[in-house]
């Protein structure tokens, strides 16, 4: 199958062989179709499957010729706001179409002008959508597509009530497309009330980790941890790594921690400015930045080739974003490797993510590095329930996962 058999518009069809496109991903071939039937679509795949193209082009070949504001994309951060507006500027080249985006973070003063020049695709954030909706610089009227895209990431961030409110004000007629990479009940419900007889498209297992990334588990004792990462890096060959925390106050400790590094280090997260933000994406495709240490907000959909390591300074405490974030690595049939530190309260949050995943993630330590003892290497005790002093421990330790 090739992209002309779906159905696109020679206008839609010209910027796809631009591009250099020779075949739909998966997710595309499938959704692309229905979606130009005019029916609502549940879509659920892996990210880097091509999800942005799966939605954008059916959309544009709908609106056709520039007119008023009949499109609007949801997207739960600034960065993937900007990723996604920025697709479609290209995909929309050739029709004459006109791309609006719209986030928090930044003054009003331009997105007003913007909306006042005439947008026929709005992409934005919830919050700042949400802002401008009440001073009456935007309404709905003229909808007629709705995409909800990461949705589950919307939902942790705390944006569903605002999701809910967004899509209460669009027209009853109208197509939407809602893309998740889970369906948790919280979105279940939402899907029932916001879709009509949706197509259920579902590619893969939602709950798998791309095949082309080799885990490691690094266990160690609290008072190492940094340490220890200092002695990855040191030790590794690497080219661009992206080192995930919990927190926000986490990847700034963390980012001071790599200041002596002979490079710089870009750090990515929400108390971040959004010149910041930008810059420290910026630099990190760049290069300028080949570490970049965020949180969670770096975990989804955001499209930067060349990762060769996804470092979890933290375990994940959902196994759902561990699958996320080492999906940032091991794009496009490249390999790529994730190793995990992971102190002895972390242990719960491992076992969850070796559970979804089906498999037993091997243990490893780094050569020459000065451990000092911790419970995590014992063998003969139970992962699942023995607790001794308050640390659980683990059985079958092993060592000699592969590293580059």
């Amino acid at each position: 199958m090739d992209f002309a058999s779906l159905g696109l518009s020679s206008s839609v069809l010209q910027a796809v062989v631009d591009l250099g496109y020779k075949e739909p991903t998966p997710i595309q071939a499938q959704a692309i179709p229905v979606a130009l039937s005019g029916k609502d679509i549940i879509g659920s795949a892996q990210t880097g499957t091509g999800k942005t193209a799966a939605f954008a082009l059916p959309i544009l070949q709908h609106l056709g010729k520039p007119g008023s504001m009949r499109a609007l994309i949801l997207e739960p951060t600034r960065e993937l706001a900007d990723q996604v507006a920025a697709a479609l500027e290209v995909f929309a080249k050739h029709t004459g179409l006109r791309i609006g985006l719209i986030y928090g973070g930044v003054g009003y003063g331009a997105q007003r002008e913007q909306i006042k020049r005439g947008i026929d695709i709005l992409v934005a954030t919830p919050g700042r959508l949400l802002d401008l909706v009440g001073q009456g610089d935007l309404n709905f009227g003229h909808l007629t597509h709705l995409v909800l895209d990461e949705v589950d990431r919307m939902l942790d961030m705390g944006f569903l009530p605002d999701v809910k409110r967004i899509v209460s004000l669009c027209p009853e007629k109208r197509q939407t497309l809602f893309f998740s990479a889970t369906i948790p009940p919280e979105i279940e419900r939402l899907t029932q009330w916001a879709l009509k007889e949706p197509v259920t498209i579902e590619i893969g297992l939602r709950q798998s980790a791309a095949e082309t990334v080799t885990h490691a588990l690094y266990p160690v004792a609290a008072d190492q941890k940094h340490e220890l990462l200092l002695g990855l890096l040191e030790k590794t060959h690497y080219e661009s790594v992206i080192v995930f925390c919990r927190t926000r106050m986490g990847s700034d400790r963390v980012a001071g921690s790599l200041s002596n590094l002979p490079h710089p280090v870009g750090v990515l997260h929400s108390d971040r400015s959004q010149a910041e933000r930008t810059e420290a994406l910026t630099g990190f495709r760049s290069g300028k930045y080949p570490i970049l240490v965020a949180t969670d907000i770096a975990a989804r959909g955001l499209d930067i080739a060349g990762i060769t390591h996804v470092i979890n300074y933290d375990v994940p405490q959902h196994p759902e974003d561990y699958v996320h974030r080492i999906g940032r690595t091991g794009r496009a049939a490249k390999e790529g490797d994730a190793f995990t530190l992971f102190v002895a309260e972390e242990l719960p949050h491992v076992e969850a993510i070796e559970r979804m995943l089906g498999q037993k993630l091997p243990r490893t330590k780094l050569e020459n590095f000065p451990y000092r003892f911790t419970a995590l290497f014992e063998e003969g005790h139970t992962v699942a329930q023995t607790r001794m002093r308050g640390i659980r421990t683990v059985r079958g330790y092993t060592f000699g996962a592969r590293r580059r």
